[in-house]
């Protein structure tokens, strides 16, 4: 089972500081049924200005820590991209994608405003022969006012959507529980994951699931991390 939506690479974003606190996290992931770990930091311009080359200077330390440690290596790196305009400017200059696998795309929306030309973002992405997966829809609360019609467009404008596993849980809030729990029963996501930060993180997944539960969840709602797991 592939995790592909995390925060374990260290020091580069709001994930984890060092090596020993991604080393337990991963342990963490592993005791979970997640036995493939892609590592996603955020890229975002005014924040986490990450590129290609810091997030695999920080995939490359962190693997040589863990083989130090006699522990088996992260299988991969991308990058969760904000979608903002300075995104679509590097798009529209070509400037390369970190991709989950092949071309698809771990994507973002800022939480405190909805974005005005989300389907300017869609179609240049798919222009390019990207598949846009937009991670946790069910947090962006601005989306949950006529969430049917809003949650319907996204689709339509070719986005995929992954599920963070504690939206099924009160841990964000029950709003955003209800709006997971309708789209998980919907059929709409394509993927769950941890989006995984912190120990806190992980002591509220361990509080509500177990690596079978997931797995179970995984089959019964026809989630397919699996196939990006190449």
């Amino acid at each position: 089972m592939l995790d592909f939506h995390n925060h374990i690479l260290p020091g580069i974003d709001d994930g984890s500081p060092d090596f020993e606190t991604s080393l337990r996290l991963l342990r963490g992931l592993k005791d979970l049924g997640f036995d493939s770990v892609k590592a996603s930091p955020h890229t975002i311009a005014d924040t986490h200005p990450n590129t290609p080359d810091t997030i695999k200077a920080s995939f490359d330390s962190l693997n040589q820590y863990l083989t130090s440690q006699a522990y088996p290596h992260v299988s991969g790196f991308a990058s969760e991209y904000m979608l903002d305009d300075i995104f679509l400017a590097n798009l529209k200059a070509k400037k390369p994608l970190l991709c989950v696998h092949d071309k698809f795309v771990l994507v973002e929306l800022s939480y405190a405003q909805k974005p005005e030309h989300v389907e300017g973002y869609s179609f240049q992405l798919q222009l390019d022969g990207y598949i846009p997966i937009l991670a946790h829809p069910e947090r962006y609360g601005y989306y949950h006012k006529n969430a049917e019609s809003n949650y319907d467009y996204l689709k339509d404008l070719g986005f995929d959507f992954q599920l963070n596993l504690l939206s099924l849980t009160p841990y964000y809030g029950k709003d955003v529980q209800k709006v997971a729990n309708d789209l998980l029963e919907k059929g709409y996501y394509d993927y769950a994951c941890t989006d995984l930060h912190h120990d806190r993180h992980l002591e509220a997944l361990n509080q509500f699931f177990t690596a079978d539960s997931l797995r179970d969840l995984m089959k019964k709602y026809r989630l397919q991390n699996d196939k990006l797991a190449g």
